[in-house]
């Protein structure tokens, strides 16, 4: 696997702060073949996550965008690279990628699934992805390709046990604090609509695109 611990080295170069690869089952977008994923990790700043105090901040709302920003040229970049190679790659957008049925709050792809196939964390009750290393504070991409991948680590168990800090702290009541596992619907533990709904309450502040409290209130973040 030569290829892939090149292009993981070349993705670290870029800025990343992990890098992850998995096969998966998913559908890729638009019908092709796309059976190998790259996931693409950004750690947040400890700094702005401490400036969440019941609300998000602008500080939260900039880095957020400047992370999926930064996210998604890798990701570009990432697509030229792996096509050198001979490959197909397509990038999945960090946060501005919807499906065509806008009502169902999804992505073209779930960047969480395959961050946990690829053994870089799990997702949390709060439907977050909770990394091994950075806890919730991190941003993620995908690009979706048909060359060979093979997942470097062992996908993790969940590891939110009796935590409830983030269901307590949600104001919109969107985390329900059931743990998730494989194969469970999203809606199953987490309603997207409602976190949705609640975020446009802050229009103030990026005009209603963020919240951030369930970021801030996780105990994997160990925060400095």
């Amino acid at each position: 696997m030569e290829n892939q611990l090149e292009l993981k080295n070349y993705i670290l170069g870029l800025g990343a702060s992990e890098v992850g690869f998995s096969a998966h089952n998913l559908p890729s977008p638009y019908g092709q073949n796309l059976p190998y994923a790259v996931t693409v990790m950004l750690k947040l700043p400890d700094a702005v996550l401490q400036s969440i105090n019941g609300k998000p901040t602008i500080s939260y709302f900039h880095a957020y965008r400047t992370a999926n920003a930064m996210l998604d040229e890798i990701a570009f970049k990432v697509c030229a690279y792996v096509e050198n190679l001979g490959y197909l790659a397509m990038p999945i957008g960090a946060s501005q990628s919807t499906a065509d049925d806008k009502s169902s709050y999804r992505g073209l792809f779930s960047h969480k699934i395959g961050a946990r196939l690829s053994g870089l964390g799990f997702i949390g009750k709060s439907g977050l992805f909770i990394s091994k290393k950075y806890g919730s504070k991190v941003r993620l991409v995908t690009v979706l390709t048909n060359m060979p991948l093979k997942a470097e680590n062992p996908i993790i168990e969940n590891g939110c046990g009796s935590c409830e800090n983030c269901v307590k702290a949600c104001p919109s009541g969107a985390i329900s604090g059931i743990v998730y596992t494989e194969g469970m619907q999203r809606e199953d533990f987490f309603s997207a609509e409602k976190c949705s709904k609640h975020m446009k309450t802050y229009n103030d502040i990026g005009r209603g695109s963020v919240c951030g409290i369930c970021i801030s209130v996780c105990p994997y973040n160990k925060l400095k």
